[in-house]
């Protein structure tokens, strides 16, 4: 048996148990004996042991079991009849849950306070349905005994309200109905889908504005989180309380059904079985059917006030009785009117002028009040306004001044007409989107994770222009419009479509912006087309890749080395900071980066490095070693989709020209070429590989080792995406083609 299904036995208990199995074989008598001994256990402080008054008590005071008790009581209702008493108790139960939950409703902050509103409301629902008709099968079987025969609580209503005429009784339960169904239940069911409707179809936007705070670092992953469970939460629950206003509309439709047949009933009841006259008939059962229905209706009509209230918060902060004031006594001038015409009504003829000359003096009273809380918090407000220059230094002295020196290390500003790229009501434009998946890209590619993107708007830029800043220093720019899309020719020529021709911001191809309807032209023209956001987007990559270097900061690079395995962690302390420090790490990481050669494999990287500072701390050399490691990954980058490594090989002349032109000795060397000669390898390097880029290729520039850092350095002011490998960094399974040479 499951030992969670039941209370556990106590350890006598077990013991009989455990002689219980073997019982058997001493006679009938024993096993017997054993077996009320495991049923009933040793329970401490009774002989015979059992469950006692604790663990009963314990059972009763959990919240689920007591719930389930609960809704199962009320099931038994809705079957087994009820004396008198109990149902007097069960209607005054009744009765209070509805005043709390009214209570509950006026005091909470907010809405999703009461989240589990749409719950009570069934489960309150179903009581008074239970306890109508327990209520009904009194009525109906001892109705003829007076109007006490189901209970003192529907005698007092009845008797109280009637005033000993059913006619009165009838007319204001009508009334009390009317009121619940017509105007309370219905109102407060529309306010509840409308709220439902515009909550789902806010949910899009709303979720896009917590992304664009998260990628422009406004917020962290933790409050992000947060607050999409509140966004869920809140559209839950609006929906939710769609649903339950249903409840309430049937529970007044079935009040009105049940007093129609307890009449009915009661008085052919009465009538036919009982022996009473028609009118003692009548009387005797409309009082109590009419005690019952407001019985019941009384917790209806204060339970839908409660829905009521609840729904229509949205949008309001604070308990009621707070917002109300707050609100109504903004007005000063709406109190003084109202006073006005209060005073005015207490002077006409025949009008009773006390009431209305107290109602007119006390909103007087308050508006005056108002008015001089409204005076006084504008004065406040001027003063704050008007302070003088000299409080704004001293507020600025104390502000700390390494606030004025934070940077960030990237941004995008973008002109107001750009704003729905970030927020766009219908939520089609993704550039938080594309971000957060360039973000998570670029980490996987080269190796770590870029910082944050803060995205502002400008409104000194022109309405479609942006800028990308890299640590605060523009490093490009361009202009899109939002709801129109670029459209270019693979070939570079300009394109055939009607539009504003432009320059593609990013590698300054021909261009042109059209309408959204011409897409599909374009598409079939053969034309590239791409939309505002992936423009900037793309835009931005570029110049990620080529700034960075200036992007690995220190810590950056320390995070990278404490998130190493445990056993690369441990060459790392046999090389830091004996043989080289964290920063010289960093420095032989930005050297990689510059080149685009990832640093994902940083276990090798590390490996690289420790061999190389045997004979040299120089980054560059190092870096020049770490490379040749990296020959596989280096290859693979640059190997075609056709599978081999296309590439231009450097002449023996330029190779004797390279060799010759370094001046000095060891890590000291630089390169003193003539300028002509200079001029006359970039117009080479530039031919080649402009014949090679109209053949379909993207080959790499291969030296030998000894000059590559310096053919480098030439070939990036013209061509700084080229890369340039030694006949080092050639990986030995690699399948070669040459495709020109320079």
């Amino acid at each position: 048996m499951d030992a969670s299904a039941v209370p556990q036995f106590r350890n006598g208990g077990a013991v009989a148990a455990a002689q219980s199995f073997g019982a058997g074989k001493r006679g009938s008598r024993e096993g017997a004996k054993a077996m009320v001994d495991v049923t009933a256990g040793q329970g401490a402080g009774s002989p015979a042991g059992g469950y006692t008054f604790g663990d009963f008590k314990t059972l009763i005071l959990r919240g689920d079991i007591a719930l389930a008790l609960g809704i199962l009581t009320i099931l038994v209702v809705l079957i087994l009849p009820l004396p008198a008493i109990v149902l007097d108790l069960f209607l005054a139960i009744s009765i209070t849950l509805s005043i709390l939950i009214l209570m509950t409703a006026l005091f909470i902050q907010a809405p999703l306070e009461f989240s589990s509103f749409p719950t009570i409301l069934l489960i309150s629902t179903m009581l008074r349905l239970s306890l109508n008709l327990a209520s009904t099968r009194l009525i109906l079987s001892h109705g003829h005994e007076g109007t006490d025969a189901a209970g003192h609580v529907i005698q007092a209503f009845g008797s109280f309200v009637m005033g000993g005429n059913f006619v009165i009784g009838i007319i204001v339960f009508a009334i009390l109905v009317t009121v619940n169904f017509v105007v309370i239940t219905k109102g407060s069911g529309r306010i509840a889908e409308v709220a439902a409707r515009f909550h789902l179809d806010s949910m899009p936007g709303k979720q896009m504005a917590i992304d664009a705070d998260l990628s422009a670092g406004l917020i962290d992953e933790k409050v992000a989180k947060m607050r999409r469970k509140e966004l869920e939460d809140e559209s839950g629950f609006f929906g939710a309380m769609d649903g339950a206003s249903k409840f309430v509309r049937g529970d007044a439709v079935a009040g009105l059904l049940v007093v129609f047949i307890n009449i009915i009933g009661g008085i052919i009841i009465g009538v036919a079985q009982q022996g009473m006259s028609f009118g003692d008939a009548a009387r005797s059962y409309t009082v109590l059917t009419v005690g019952d229905g407001l019985v019941t209706q009384v917790p209806a009509l204060i339970v839908s006030t409660a829905a009521g209230l609840l729904v229509s918060k949205a949008g309001v902060s604070g308990a009621a009785d707070k917002a109300l004031m707050q609100q109504f006594s903004g007005y000063p001038q709406a109190l003084g009117l109202s006073a006005a015409v209060m005073l005015v009504l207490a002077l006409l003829p025949g009008i009773p002028t006390l009431p209305f000359l107290a109602l007119g003096g006390g909103a007087a009273a308050l508006a005056i009040k108002a008015r001089r809380q409204k005076d006084v918090a504008k004065a406040v407000e001027a003063a704050e306004a008007a302070a003088p220059a000299a409080a704004a230094t001293a507020a600025a002295a104390e502000e700390p001044i390494a606030n004025a020196l934070k940077i960030d290390d990237l941004k995008i500003e973008l002109g107001y007409a750009l704003l729905p790229l970030v927020n766009g009501p219908d939520g089609t434009d993704r550039l938080t989107d594309q971000i957060k998946a360039l973000r998570r890209s670029l980490a996987i590619e080269m190796g770590f994770v870029m910082p944050s993107v803060r995205i502002l708007d400008n409104v000194q830029l022109e309405a479609n222009t942006y800028i990308i800043k890299i640590k605060e220093v523009d490093a490009g720019s361009g202009k899109i419009w939002p709801n129109q899309f670029m459209v270019m020719d693979p070939g570079g020529n300009q394109v055939a479509v009607p539009g504003i021709h432009t320059t593609e911001p990013t590698f300054g191809l021909p261009a042109t912006w059209v309408d959204a309807g011409l897409k599909e032209e374009a598409t079939l023209k053969g034309y590239t087309v791409v939309d505002a956001a992936t423009v900037l987007s793309t835009h931005l990559t570029e110049l990620l890749k080529a700034n960075m270097s200036d992007l690995l900061s220190y810590g950056e690079v320390q995070k990278l080395l404490k998130e190493l395995p445990k056993e690369q962690s441990e060459l790392v302390k046999d090389i830091v900071p004996t043989q080289i420090t964290i920063s010289g790490i960093q420095r032989v990481l930005q050297l990689l980066l510059s080149e685009r050669i990832s640093i994902r494999d940083l276990s090798t990287i590390l490996e690289g490095i420790a061999d190389a500072l045997a004979f040299s701390r120089n980054p560059a050399t190092i870096v020049e070693h770490v490379r040749a490691r990296l020959a596989r990954q280096i290859c693979a980058q640059n190997t075609s989709p056709m599978g081999y490594l296309p590439l231009i090989a450097l002449s023996p002349k330029w190779e004797q020209a390279f060799a010759e032109s370094l001046i000095g000795q060891g890590e000291e060397r630089s390169l003193a070429m003539q300028p002509s000669k200079l001029s006359e390898f970039m117009t080479a390097t530039r031919d080649a590989f402009e014949r090679a880029a109209r053949e379909g290729e993207s080959p790499v520039l291969v030296t030998s080792a000894a000059i590559r850092p310096f053919v480098r350095s030439l070939v990036e002011r013209f061509r700084a995406q080229t890369t340039v490998l030694s006949q080092a960094e050639i990986h030995p399974r690699a399948r070669l083609k040459t495709v020109g040479s320079v």
